[in-house]
């Protein structure tokens, strides 16, 4: 599958088989994460991976969107230093946003499906992690085999995506 191909047919997937996500595969969504660009090539993230099934229905109220990660086979947490204290360093966010994206582009190629969730509950999952306390997660990733096989080949609604000349602004707005 082509780049253009992947951004264009990807679809958030939020209901996954009862299967385990195989170990390459699992490698090779890391490994995009991991060769993401970052601010000054800081590369200031930490990918943590939970399989455990107890732990997945407890990521899972995190957030009152993350219900699709009780069900997913890996779920990636998403941990950087906390942009909040100190002198922030918003570029973190964008890191992290390209991180995520190659992780779910490189599963989208694998015939997996992904989902994001945002963080709304710091300290559970600080708690559900282990992650260090100056430390924050503001995303998780849901990743495994569609539940419906047909969410690889679905088209996108109609009316979906908002037309590039209503978007674009050339030289000023």
């Amino acid at each position: 599958m082509d780049v253009g191909a992947a951004i264009r047919t990807k679809r958030m997937v939020r209901a996954f088989a009862p299967r385990p996500l195989e170990p390459e595969a699992l490698e090779r969504v890391l490994d995009a994460g991991r060769h993401a660009p970052s601010s000054k090539n800081k590369q200031r993230w930490d990918f943590v991976v939970v399989e455990d099934r107890e732990l997945l229905g407890s990521l899972a109220k995190v957030g009152p969107f993350a219900g699709h990660l009780a069900g997913a086979a890996v779920a990636v947490a998403l941990v950087t230093p906390d942009p909040h204290r100190g002198d922030p360093a918003l570029s973190i966010l964008w890191d992290l946003g390209l991180a995520a994206e190659n992780m779910m582009l490189a599963a989208w190629e694998l015939g997996v499906g992904s989902c994001p969730a945002t963080v709304y509950d710091q300290e559970l999952a600080r708690q559900l992690l282990g992650s260090p306390d100056d430390h924050w997660c503001g995303w998780i990733l849901s990743f495994g085999s569609p539940a419906d096989p047909g969410d690889l080949s679905r088209p996108p609604r109609q009316g979906g995506r908002k037309a590039l000349e209503d978007i674009v602004h050339r030289g000023r707005w």
